[in-house]
């Protein structure tokens, strides 16, 4: 038998992780009859089939899921050498790619980049931006379910925890409080308990879907008897409604500096509070690129979290 053609292992893990031909040539940036021309090489040189064709899509053989694993081992390997091969990578140019929040890339990292592309011209750096960021347990952060997966460098992320293999730092807690459109008739417009708010208010909301964020939880929680009149997915979505005037509703409290429609009418919710973490993998902490743009950015995320939270004790 001649070998398998690694190329072929990767349109067949592509297939397994979207079900379908339309959504594995979209992972893979080529047409579907690409995947199943792929597909079809490989199991004509096994002599077996390793995906059955059902109406929901297509469902993985006993023998397509031993080599689906076999397959899964090899790509980690491989991505191990190219971390690795990255890690020993000592000059100040090329490309990095970062992975953040929408609202934090708005908000907070904007300027920071800027200064560092300003002081590193040779380093190309690719924002990619995504509400929930998965760990990186490789070099590939999942966008959505069934998106393209993407390979990242460096995670700026809102998250209670990170795992623990992943090198990083804190850079300094973001805080949450309710805001209302300035001068709304109807709505509050000084300092007032959240709970008072929450039973006299119009609010605008997250989604009622299970999710796994903070807010999330909170909203579920909290404002499952609230009059809630329009729900978000986005914190960018939340303020864009707010500034309408409809209601009010929660934001991390470093969107003020570009949201000055809004007022902010309640004292920070310590149950919302989140740190903001900037880590990448282990196996790339030493790349020179990649350690120089953490400690540059790093720092200057870290001092505009501070400025945005120290006038918290002054409400308007």
């Amino acid at each position: 038998m001649s070998h398998i053609d690694w190329d072929h292992l990767r349109y067949v893990l592509a297939l397994s992780r979207a079900g379908t031909l339309m959504g594995a040539a979209d992972m893979m940036g080529v047409n579907h009859t690409t995947v199943l021309r792929r597909l079809d090489a490989l199991e004509r040189q096994l002599g077996t089939r390793l995906f059955d064709r059902q109406r929901s899509g297509y469902e993985p053989t006993d023998a397509g899921l031993t080599l689906l694993e076999k397959a899964q081992a090899m790509e980690a390997k491989a991505e191990e050498i190219e971390r690795q091969i990255l890690g020993a990578d000592l000059t100040l140019d090329g490309p990095i790619r970062v992975v953040t929040a929408f609202a934090v890339m708005d908000h907070l990292l904007a300027e920071p980049l800027a200064e560092f592309v300003r002081a590193y011209p040779g380093i190309e750096v690719e924002v990619v931006e995504n509400a929930v960021l998965s760990d990186l347990s490789s070099r590939r952060i999942d966008l959505a379910p069934t998106s393209n997966r993407r390979e990242a460098d460096v995670a700026v992320r809102l998250s209670g925890q990170v795992s623990e293999h992943l090198f990083g730092r804190q850079l300094g807690m973001t805080q949450y409080a309710v805001y209302a459109l300035r001068g709304e008739p109807g709505l509050p417009q000084e300092v007032t308990p959240v709970e008072t708010l929450i039973q006299t208010a119009p609010w605008v909301a997250f989604e009622l879907d299970p999710a796994t964020r903070v807010y999330d939880k909170w909203t579920q929680s909290h404002l499952a008897d609230a009059n809630v009149v329009a729900r978000v997915d986005f914190f960018n979505a939340k303020a864009a409604m707010l500034r309408t005037g409809i209601g009010v509703g929660f934001l991390p409290t470093f969107m003020e500096k570009n949201n000055r429609e809004l007022i902010r009418i309640s004292n920070t919710i310590p149950d919302l509070s989140l740190p903001l973490w900037i880590v990448t993998h282990p196996d790339l902490r030493h790349t020179a690129r990649v350690r120089t743009f953490m400690k540059f950015v790093g720092d200057l995320l870290s001092k505009r979290l501070r400025e945005a939270t120290e006038h918290l004790d002054d409400i308007r």
